[in-house]
């Protein structure tokens, strides 16, 4: 187990899923319910990963927990990087506001609010961010239609 993983564990028993290594990036999947805990307890604990660069999204319509959430951490004193991993859920799909941990994620979770539909308990404000505020529907879903209006070239002859 990983220092990342046994800090996590240590903070939140139960919590680490599963962790691997590839290309010397570590990554660390956590239960969602746990993920605030998980955060919380990289940022304040030694290995001190004090810079949320990115949380991400990807959807996977044949996966139980369907999208899959990705945060990425940076040690800015040693420069070293983890990411975690963490299922929102089909149905409903929810995870907790890490803005009480990293005030920056305000943006990031808005984001993948607006384009996959994961909400964010806790968050202050969660809101669309790209999108017009009477869009329906969250384009990066695999299953959003694809279309779109005809380009109409009136130079064509």
């Amino acid at each position: 187990m990983s220092d990342v993983a046994a800090q996590i564990e240590a903070a939140s028993p139960g919590a680490v899923v599963l962790e691997w290594e590839d290309l010397g990036e570590l990554t660390v999947e956590v239960r969602g319910d746990r993920i605030v805990e998980a955060c919380r307890a990289l940022r304040d604990g030694p290995s001190q990963y004090l810079l949320l660069s990115d949380i991400t999204c990807a959807d996977f319509p044949d996966e139980p927990g369907r999208f899959r959430m990705a945060y990425h951490l940076v040690n800015i004193a040693t420069g070293a990087r983890a990411r975690l991993r963490a299922w929102a859920g089909a149905s409903d799909p929810a995870v907790e506001s890490v803005t009480s941990i990293w005030p920056g994620a305000n943006w990031m979770e808005r984001e993948v609010y607006d384009q996959f539909g994961v909400h964010f308990h806790g968050h202050p404000d969660l809101c669309r961010i790209l999108n017009p505020l009477d869009w329906e529907g969250h384009p990066l879903r695999r299953d959003y239609p694809i279309g779109g209006e005809e380009v109409q070239f009136t130079d064509a002859v």
